[in-house]
């Protein structure tokens, strides 16, 4: 089974997506319809919708998109990780429409200022709770969280992670020192996993040949049992359509083993997030 295990869906005329005023590629709406045929041109069977924005009432919405979509198996949706009654909250939305589909959480730790956020006791103990209920924490940071990243994934071994956009390295030479050391840190944790995902919008021209550094780091370091694809779509179009982001992708993993390639593409995310063929 293909999976796509990272990608977006937003209707503008339910719920205003803030962070794309000034990205008029992505000031529209995004739906199923739109991006099932390049699904079906790649053999992507199952996917992962994940949250765009910190407003409580978009996730039951992803999960009523999970509920009629055979693509949508997974949701990673948003809660406040500091309201002291998450357990319950999580315990609510698994009894929505399409509420068996929610696999994670996610908030967008890139968007708070301080470069230490997630190592707040508030925000931990929100971890910890979405960790005890069963579900992935998928990290979103910047290059000056990823220490702070590093540090939750390995004081929290109970909690399953996936580190989004494998961190979003600066991608060139002077960014890759510096994130593999992190990288190389982070693989010593076996309770986390990383994207292969939204980093072609980090690169200029050829970006199989910009990326490539930085893709044999991670199946170094992760390993292809610890890495798997996503598309970031729509996100990608600000830099490739659906078909070029998995392309390069394919070039980057073109050296592996077909069972390596199959982990990549697929049974990670299904055994990481609970997918089911």
């Amino acid at each position: 089974m293909r999976i796509d295990a990272h990608h977006h869906l937003w209707d503008l005329a339910v719920r205003d997506q803030p962070w794309t005023r000034d990205l008029p590629t992505l000031r529209r709406t995004f739906t199923t319809a739109e991006l099932r045929p390049a699904l079906d041109r790649n053999a992507i069977e199952a996917t992962v919708l994940v949250q765009t924005i910190a407003v409580a009432e978009e996730t039951p919405e992803l999960l009523a998109v999970a509920a009629g979509d055979p693509h949508v198996r997974a949701v990673v949706g948003w809660t406040s990780l500091t309201d002291p009654g998450i357990a319950d909250r999580l315990a609510r939305l698994r009894e929505l429409p399409g509420g068996s589909a929610l696999v994670g959480i996610r908030h967008g730790i890139q968007d708070e200022a301080d470069p230490d956020w997630p190592a707040r006791p508030e925000v931990r103990r929100g971890i910890e709770a979405v960790g005890a209920a069963g579900l992935v924490y998928d990290l979103l940071v910047r290059p000056d969280q990823l220490p702070a990243a590093v540090r939750t994934v390995r004081e929290l071994p109970d909690v399953r992670f996936v580190l989004d956009h494998a961190g979003n390295p600066v991608v060139g030479t002077d960014g890759l020192t510096p994130w593999t050391k992190l990288l190389t840190e982070l693989a010593d944790c076996p309770n986390v996993a990383v994207k292969l995902s939204g980093l072609v919008t980090r690169t200029a021209a050829d970006p199989a040949r910009a990326l490539r550094p930085f893709a044999d780091v991670l199946l170094a370091t992760m390993g292809p049992g610890r890495l798997m694809y996503g598309s970031d779509w729509p996100v990608c179009l600000l830099a490739a359509g659906y078909d070029e982001v998995l392309a390069v992708a394919e070039t980057l993993t073109d050296h592996l083993n077909p069972g390596e390639r199959e982990a990549v593409f697929g049974t990670t995310a299904a055994r990481w997030y609970g997918i089911a063929s």
